[in-house]
């Protein structure tokens, strides 16, 4: 884990119902909502380093002629 000098400070603006949610997980989760952020933040760029976003549904069960992966046709 990066030493507290290396970490950065950035706004973060979320609505009042996000904001609620994520709170509630971080609690279950027991860290701060800070904590919680950069835990999802953090597992969010190993999956998708993994590849784990290109096609989550995998190639079986995408619709038949959906076109692109992001749904436009």
């Amino acid at each position: 884990m990066p030493d507290k000098d290396n970490k950065k400070q950035i706004p973060l603006r979320v609505s009042k119902t996000l904001y609620d949610e994520l709170a509630r997980w971080a609690e279950d989760d027991f860290r701060s909502i800070n904590g919680q952020i950069e835990y999802l933040l953090t597992e969010a760029v190993k999956r998708r380093r993994r590849g784990a976003f290109a096609d989550p549904a995998g190639p079986d069960d995408a619709p038949s002629g959906s076109g692109k992966a992001d749904g436009k046709h």
